[in-house]
């Protein structure tokens, strides 16, 4: 037999993420009854160039629920049971309308606070903004309909139940939320290197909408480009950026500082 010594180096294998059972449903007639019901739905995954499935295409349109036609290896990577090629992702919390959100805000007197999260789309860092969000007294947390964070029981579990008590809105073009938000009398501030404004020397206590930029690449140009601020957050160290969650608590506790 022959003798192999060991090369003293562990391999460490990159752990697979999988929805928990109570994130997802699947199969056509599962997916079709919950498209109808009062349900939340984060997004649908179709089999790629499946037919017969119209139905579940116009429903999720009318809800405005982005639809993935994604390869068999997607599907099952999600679960190996018998999917029928469909499988929705049910959210954990119930979305809010900004503008709703937005009219009671100002209705009860106080100074707005909304945080946009442009693209994302890491749960843990999600769960984290959201828990600092709350804690630190914003009004509403704005995703796009397309390209965020699944929220799902990691996303509770991270936020520390955050997720259950502030707005959640969810639109299909941030753009065009910004724009509504700057009509409504908001200023916009993106926290971003890409400018020359520091975040302490922006005055939040005016309405404001915060920006923060996805894990990758950033906040979006456009988004930025309608900005009244590009705030960066002073750095001391060789490390050129803080990760998006720590960030976001250091600029809304700013906010909070100057409001009390």
């Amino acid at each position: 037999m022959e003798n192999r010594k060991s090369s003293g180096v562990k391999k460490f294998h990159k752990p697979v993420n999988r929805p928990n059972k109570a994130d997802f449903i699947f199969g056509i007639n599962s997916v079709v009854e919950t498209l109808k019901s009062e349900k939340e739905i984060d997004k649908i995954l179709l089999l790629k160039d499946m037919k017969h499935v119209e139905e579940i295409e116009t429903l999720a349109r009318n809800r405005g629920i982005p639809v993935q036609k994604v390869p068999q290896e997607r599907l099952n990577r999600v679960t190996m049971k018998n999917h029928q090629g469909a499988i929705a992702f049910v959210s954990s919390v119930n979305f809010a309308q900004l503008s709703n959100v937005v009219t009671s805000v100002f209705e009860s007197g106080e100074t707005p606070l909304v945080l946009i999260l442009d693209r994302i789309t890491d749960v843990r860092n999600f769960g984290a903004i959201c828990r600092s969000a709350e804690c630190s007294g914003v009004h509403a947390v704005v995703l796009p309909a397309r390209g965020a964070a699944q929220i799902n029981g990691d996303a509770m579990k991270t936020s520390s139940g955050a997720l259950s008590f502030i707005p959640v809105c969810r639109e299909s073009d941030l753009m065009n939320t910004v724009k509504y938000l700057k009509n409504s009398g908001f200023q916009v501030v993106s926290c971003t290197e890409k400018g020359n404004d520091v975040v302490y020397d922006v005055d939040f206590t005016l309405p404001t909408a915060i920006i923060m930029g996805s894990e990758e690449d950033g906040i979006t140009d456009s988004l930025i480009g309608e900005s009244d601020y590009k705030a960066q957050i002073p750095l001391k160290g060789k490390v050129e950026s803080l990760n998006v969650s720590v960030a976001a608590g250091v600029i809304l506790f700013e906010a909070v500082r100057q409001r009390s």
